[in-house]
């Protein structure tokens, strides 16, 4: 789109089916480099990622000719292929319906690149669920407990 010019920066994040800790540490490096490139395909530009054994957080410099919705879906169904295809768990491999989708300022970006990067540390102490809480409080989105990601 000739003489368009953004600056959009969207952290996305999005759990695995019931919660469950399916991502091993040993596979979470290609994951996320899968992933990475999946994004890539589609002139986006990842800024961090981290697969969590539960969860991932995925920052992303986007441009404006896709939207958030789809490049989730897309980089859910590709990183699920990718998990069954390789068979890294027992039964089918499924990320949960929905995602959380976070905007930030270009002045935010090397705090949120930081955050994500440090995800380990941080859950040492806080849960996803707790986290996820958070996110939607701090940036003011209305949600019904019953449609929130399935904890259990």
């Amino acid at each position: 789109m000739a003489n368009t010019y953004t600056q959009i920066y969207i952290q996305v994040v999005f759990a695995v089916e019931g919660r469950q800790n399916l991502i091993q540490a040993g596979h979470k490096e290609e994951i996320q480099k899968y992933a990475t490139g999946i994004l890539a395909c589609r002139n986006q530009k990842v800024l961090a990622i981290h697969c969590m054994s539960d969860h991932t957080h995925i920052l992303i410099g986007m441009t404006p000719d896709v939207s958030p919705s789809d490049l989730v879906r897309d980089t859910k169904t590709a990183t699920s292929n990718l998990i069954n295809d390789k068979k890294w768990i027992r039964g089918r491999f499924h990320w949960q319906e929905g995602f959380g989708a976070f905007s930030y300022s270009r002045s935010q970006v090397n705090q949120v690149v930081q955050y994500i990067q440090n995800q380990e540390r941080h859950h040492a102490r806080t849960s996803f669920r707790d986290e996820y809480l958070v996110f939607l409080k701090k940036f003011g989105v209305e949600y019904d407990e019953r449609f929130i990601f399935k904890f259990g």
